[in-house]
């Protein structure tokens, strides 16, 4: 975290009406690490409370990180922060990790202002790339299962991206942007005030456009998004926020690639043509109301409206299961949130109920790829559908969360959550289309009867604050949290028979840890955890029937430290550190795999694809004799991990550089710019294999690449 101020502001794209909201009066008050003692956060409860009030681990990214560093990858900003590890699949596609392995679960919660993204049961893994992140406010990082307000897919942390206000006056910002593999991209964002008359109204609006070549053939990825963003105030008491997101998203498949290729081809791709594409359109809106009456009692409603259609032919299915599909929803729902303050009982208490009501459609066919010299060309449709249904989601959750300041040195917090998600399937493909074919087109395609589904959870949370003074505080907590089986993995059966009966996963963490600031503007935050998964959902492949399976496999713990240090060396010079290690084992895992079938127990081995430390160093330096201007050198370290479940196969891990500098020309226009890759390393962003498979896939990063820009204030 850098300790001085900037004067100049950077371009930020989402558009935004807005003023004095309750979001937009924290943001508007937030201080900074160089005059304050502390700073605010949102994301636990909603609404702005000093950190050093949290009883859990918060890391929050400020607007003058995220304009300095430019993201091109939310990898490029997340991974500065200790415990997160977000990889690049190409694009802006990624896996995450925070406390569990680099994974596509459904084990965390991507918020928009505190709202998801998307429904339960409807995670995608790249979800973070429906959101602007280049031009956020800020972002909040909570590791480990959140606070009662959040529910189904807390489980590894949440990712809470929060729009800019709308300007007091009026503002507009251009920011132009030019890179390796015919990178560009434009940050357009204007807002101000929308009356004279009525000073209590306002609006933002911001635009996003990005393309880029990519690193390797054929990997083309374009995004357009917009953000609107209206505020209003309505006297001393009303506040209001509406917040319009659209994202559209076009990006071209990637293979993975075997160790030959990886070691001297990097840029060959397999899917050419489009093959392997995904398209993404996402909208979001809602209306966050705020009433308060006098000091102490505040009433939050927010009505939202999500449309998200997603066409996907899914790269990692081409060698087995070839096809093409399109997932739709549309989600209608109302977030209610009553607070309350007892001043002299020193008690502060939260009522709230989420609805969320989302129908979805999911339709797939079946394809037969075309094949050149090893090059995947073209697909053709075969006729046959495999799956057309509908599932209709609806979520009711009720929820109270309480704080309770024991003595000035001590705070309680407790909270309790009851989820009851309930979904009803669909099948709209006649009995006669047969699930199961033999060679020559063998395909196994078993659909679940029609039928609904309830799942129900009581998730309790507990924490504490202990103030050792002013600048230090130890803080605890323990947290349940589950994620109910996704739809596609209930109704795409494949070639699971009993795929209805999979049951919620189910996670207990405990967490510790000390923060502060400490002498000579040195700020630390460390961290333990410990965290027991049961009833995990895993996917496999049977490597000589090559039928795909889900199941409920069984326990795993993940333990770890986590280490954020900030020190200003002297007046020009500053450096952190984010560090973390882990330790993620399975408890008691059990698959199935070969044939004829054998049953393997995996209890004591070490989970695949958990790195055992993360670690980014960055130095950082701000010459007096050029004021605003900042320059950093970046080390990022991803640790080795096991590639499977056997723990036969190692990635040994690698550490990337990065060199990041801006320079201001004039008191409106400021020059930038980023080479990532310094020392242009081969490496992998994701390395695995399926069990049995001694052939090892690796997704190649991007070699040294180089980003320059402006930006100027008009």
């Amino acid at each position: 975290m850098n300790m001085h101020s900037k004067p100049l502001k950077v371009t930020l794209l989402a558009l935004v009406v807005g003023t004095t909201s309750p979001l937009y009066a924290a943001s508007k008050a937030e201080p900074t690490a160089k005059n304050q003692p502390y700073t605010l956060t949102v994301t636990g409860t909603g609404e702005a409370k000093p950190q050093k009030q949290s009883a859990t681990n918060v890391d929050v990214i400020s607007q003058e990180d995220i304009d300095f560093i430019s993201p091109s990858h939310p990898a490029d900003l997340l991974n500065r922060t200790a415990g997160v590890h977000v990889n690049n699949l190409g694009g802006e596609g990624h896996m995450t990790a925070i406390r569990q392995p680099i994974t596509t679960d459904a084990v965390y919660l991507f918020l928009e202002d505190g709202l998801p993204t998307r429904p339960t049961g409807s995670f995608n893994h790249n979800g973070l790339y429906e959101v602007n992140i280049p031009q956020a406010e800020r972002v909040e990082i909570i590791k480990g299962p959140g606070s009662a307000l959040y529910g189904s897919d807390s489980i590894g942390g949440i990712i809470n991206t929060l729009t800019a206000p709308s300007p007091e006056e009026f503002e507009l910002s251009v920011n132009p942007e030019v890179g390796s593999d015919g990178w560009k991209r434009v940050l357009v964002s204007t807002g101000g005030p929308l009356s004279t008359s009525e000073p209590g109204l306002g609006a933002r609006f911001n635009i996003n456009l990005t393309d880029n070549k990519g690193y390797r053939d054929e990997a083309s990825y374009s995004r357009a998004s917009t953000t609107l963003r209206l505020d209003s105030t309505y006297g001393e008491q009303a506040q209001q926020k509406t917040i319009i997101s659209y994202t559209k998203v076009d990006q071209a498949g990637v293979a993975s690639q075997e160790f030959d290729n990886y070691s001297n081809q990097a840029k060959a791709n397999e899917y050419h043509n489009d093959v392997g594409q995904r398209n993404v359109d996402a909208l979001r809106i809602s209306t966050e109301f705020t009433f308060d009456q006098g000091d102490n009692v505040r009433w939050t409603l927010t009505p939202f409206f999500r449309d998200n259609q997603m066409e996907l032919m899914p790269s990692w299915m081409l060698t087995y299961d070839p096809n093409d599909r399109n997932y739709q929803f549309q989600s209608y729902g109302l977030l209610a949130k009553y607070r309350k303050k007892l001043p002299d009982a020193g008690v502060e208490y939260i009522l709230g109920v989420d609805t969320d009501y989302s129908p979805s459609t999911y339709r797939e066919i079946r394809l037969i790829p075309q094949i050149e010299n090893g090059i995947y060309t073209d697909t053709n449709p075969t006729g046959r559908t495999n799956y057309n249904y509908d599932a209709d989601q609806l979520s009711i959750s009720p929820y109270i969360h309480t704080e309770w300041q024991v003595k000035p040195s001590v705070l309680l917090t407790a909270g309790l959550r009851y989820d009851n998600f309930a979904v009803d399937y669909r099948d709209n493909l006649s009995a006669s289309v047969v699930e199961q074919r033999a060679a020559p087109d063998r395909f196994t395609h078993f659909r679940p009867d029609e039928q609904s589904l309830t799942y129900e959870s009581l998730s309790p949370k507990l924490g504490a604050v202990f103030s050792l003074s002013e600048q230090q505080q130890l803080y605890t907590n323990y947290r349940h949290s589950f994620r109910v089986p996704g739809v596609g993995e209930l109704f795409r059966s494949g070639s699971t028979t009993n795929s209805t009966a999979l049951k919620p996963v189910k996670t207990d963490s405990l967490e510790i840890g000390i923060r502060g600031n400490w002498v000579h503007n040195f700020q630390y935050d460390l961290t333990a955890y410990y965290m027991r998964v049961r009833d995990d959902i895993v996917s496999y492949i049977d490597q000589d029937s090559l039928d795909r399976k889900n199941t409920n496999a069984g326990k795993t713990h993940h333990a770890g430290l986590e280490l954020s240090l900030a020190k200003q060396i002297s007046a020009q010079w500053y450096s952190n550190l984010a560090l973390s290690v882990t330790k993620q084992e399975y408890d008691d895992f059990t698959a199935i795999v070969g044939f004829p079938p054998q049953v393997i127990n995996y209890g004591g081995n070490d989970v695949p694809r958990a790195p055992k430390t993360l670690a980014t160093v960055t130095l950082g330096y701000e010459p007096l004799n050029l004021f605003g201007a900042r320059f950093e050198l970046e080390a990022n370290h991803l640790g080795e991990y096991f590639t499977d479940e056997t723990n036969t196969q190692v990635y040994p891990g690698h550490t990337l550089f990065s060199l990041i500098g801006s320079v201001p020309v004039s008191q409106a226009i400021e020059i930038y710019g980023r080479i990532d890759n310094l020392a242009d390393r081969v490496y992998s962003t994701y390395t695995s294999n399926q069990v049995g498979d001694p052939d090892i896939s690796y997704r190649p990063g991007s070699p040294r690449s180089f980003f320059i820009g402006f930006k100027a204030e008009l």
